[in-house]
């Protein structure tokens, strides 16, 4: 199943960088949510493989939703996340991949395609980029680069409450419009901490555990453990972490 994860990730980041630049079709699914025939093409992909191997495994994916399976395990899927970035040529952009069994996750894949950066990490395993063990980093609150969710228009009220009381305690903010870079970068400590709402399980169950297997913590906003339920979550290097749970609480 490792070896399957990384061959669809790698596949799907292959056919994202040979159509960069080139979409052909917008599907308008929302407000402000779009997906490209592109996506379509990755998550078609990723599906044929897992299919081809594992027929009786259950997927939920951004795009085709649930597949139902017999097994106990379930794939997650996104197959591009930062659309609007992939669509407007910003190079922000990534895949990924995670395997559910009995409703924990086991295994998390991200692919970023543009800077050819695989982060790996299998349950009790530790994490990896590209082969290569990471941790998180060890900076301390006032030292933190945090993001932040760029969706506040969903509840902006609170969000831009949260947003002014976070950003006086931090060194500074990003919004990169692709959580799984954001959390790619936590998990390897080049940021500390992202608080997100709204997030789907495609969204953060791979970024999760691979943060968690390079020593850092993730929870929801009670600090209580995250789960594919969890509508929204604080993803941090585990220094802080009690801070901003009293912080978003207050």
């Amino acid at each position: 199943m490792k070896d399957l994860a990384i061959r669809a990730i790698r596949e799907a980041g292959k056919i994202l960088m040979d159509n960069f630049g080139r979409v052909d079709k917008v599907i308008i699914k929302g407000d402000r949510n779009l997906a490209t025939n592109v996506d379509l093409e990755v998550e078609k992909r990723i599906i044929e493989l897992i299919r081809e191997k594992y027929p009786d495994h259950g997927i939920l994916s951004e795009e085709q939703r649930e597949i139902k399976g017999d097994a106990d395990y379930r794939w997650i899927i996104d197959p591009l996340d930062g659309t609007h970035n992939y669509l407007y040529g910003i190079d922000i952009f990534g895949v990924s991949i995670a395997l559910e069994y009995r409703g924990e996750i086991i295994l998390g894949a991200i692919y970023i395609p543009k800077a050819d950066e695989l982060y790996f990490a299998e349950k009790g395993e530790k994490a990896y980029v590209n082969g290569k063990r990471i941790k998180v980093s060890r900076r301390k609150l006032n030292q933190a680069s945090m993001i932040f969710d760029s969706g506040i228009r969903l509840n902006s009220r609170i969000m831009l409450e949260n947003l002014v009381r976070l950003s006086r305690r931090v060194f500074n903010i990003r919004m990169f419009g692709s959580a799984t870079r954001g959390l790619s970068f936590i998990a390897e400590g080049k940021l500390d901490l992202a608080v997100k709402y709204h997030d789907k399980p495609w969204d953060f169950a791979a970024g999760a555990l691979i943060i968690e297997e390079a020593g850092g913590r993730v929870t929801d906003f009670y600090g209580r453990p995250w789960s594919l339920k969890s509508k929204h979550y604080i993803a941090s290097n585990g220094v802080f972490h009690e801070e901003i749970v009293r912080l978003l609480n207050k």
